[in-house]
C-alpha cells in the first residue's frame, strides 16, 4: 500500500467556524484511505491568525504567538478525527514519530503543528520524508504553484510543473513569521529538494480535486519533482 501526505490548509479545511468544509473532506479522506495509507496535517486557518494578532497586539512574543497558533492546529485536527470517527486514529499526533506510531492501527493519521517558527507545511514535508511517502500534496487557496500571488497580480503565471530547485527560487522570500499564509514556506520547499518526494500543489477548496487527483490522476495543479511526471492514480 503506498503512502500519502496530505498537508490540508486550515483556511481550506476551516475558513471559518460557520462555513467549514470538514463535511465535504469526510467521505473523500475516508475514500482516498481505502487505497493508501494516509496522513493528513491540518493548518490553523483564520482563527488561528486571529489568535496570533491578538497575542501581537498584547505584546506577546512571536515563538509564544507560534505556540497558540499550534493549539488552534491542534483544536483543527481534533474536529477532523471527531468527525472521521472509527477511519482516524483518535489522537491528534504531536510528533512525527507518533504519527508513524499511529500509523500501524491501519486508520488515517492526522496532525497539526509541532513547532514555534515552522508551518505546518514544513510539518507536512518532514512527516512525508520520515514515512517515506509517494507523494506529498500542499491542498490549498489555489490552483497550483504561481510566480507571484495571483490573488493580487493578474499577470500571475502558473506552472503546470516544476523542479524543486524551481520552487525554492519562488518560494525563497517566504516570511516565516507566525501566522505566515503562502502557497508554500521556504522550509518545506527544502524538505521537497531534498528528499525527492514529488509535491502537487492544488486548489483544495473543492475536496473533489483532492480525490479526483489521487484516485484517477486528473487534476489542475502543480507538480514539483525533477521528472514532472504525474504521481497518480496511487
Amino acid at each position: 500500500m503506498k503512502t500519502v501526505v496530505i498537508s490540508l490548509g486550515g483556511s481550506i479545511l476551516i475558513p471559518e467556524l460557520e462555513s467549514h468544509r470538514i463535511r465535504e473532506y469526510v467521505p473523500v479522506l475516508r475514500a482516498i484511505a481505502e487505497k493508501c495509507q494516509l496522513y493528513v496535517v491540518v493548518g490553523g486557518g483564520g482563527e488561528a491568525r486571529r489568535y496570533i494578532e491578538v497575542s501581537r497586539a498584547l505584546g506577546i512574543d512571536e515563538g509564544t504567538s507560534d505556540e497558540i497558533g499550534i493549539l488552534i492546529t491542534r483544536l483543527n485536527a481534533t474536529l477532523l478525527i471527531a468527525a472521521l470517527g472509527k477511519d482516524a486514529y483518535p489522537v491528534v499526533a504531536e510528533t512525527h514519530n507518533e504519527a508513524k506510531k499511529f500509523a500501524e492501527s491501519g486508520r488515517i493519521v492526522i496532525m497539526g503543528g509541532i513547532t514555534p517558527g515552522q508551518t505546518t507545511d514544513a510539518v507536512a514535508a518532514v512527516l512525508a520524508e520520515r514515512v517515506g511517502a509517494s507523494v506529498f500534496i500542499n491542498a490549498t487557496s489555489v490552483d497550483g504553484a504561481y510566480d507571484k500571488d495571483p490573488n493580487k497580480f493578474s499577470d500571475a503565471k502558473r506552472f503546470e510543473t516544476l523542479t524543486p530547485a524551481q520552487l525554492l527560487e519562488i518560494v525563497g522570500k517566504t516570511a516565516l513569521s507566525a501566522g505566515s499564509n503562502n502557497v508554500l514556506d521556504v522550509i518545506a520547499a527544502r524538505i521537497v529538494e531534498r528528499s525527492r518526494i514529488p509535491l502537487v500543489v492544488l486548489d483544495g477548496r473543492d475536496p473533489k480535486n483532492l480525490s479526483n487527483a489521487i484516485l484517477s490522476g486528473k487534476f489542475v495543479g502543480t507538480i514539483v519533482s525533477e521528472s514532472g511526471k504525474n504521481p497518480f492514480p496511487v
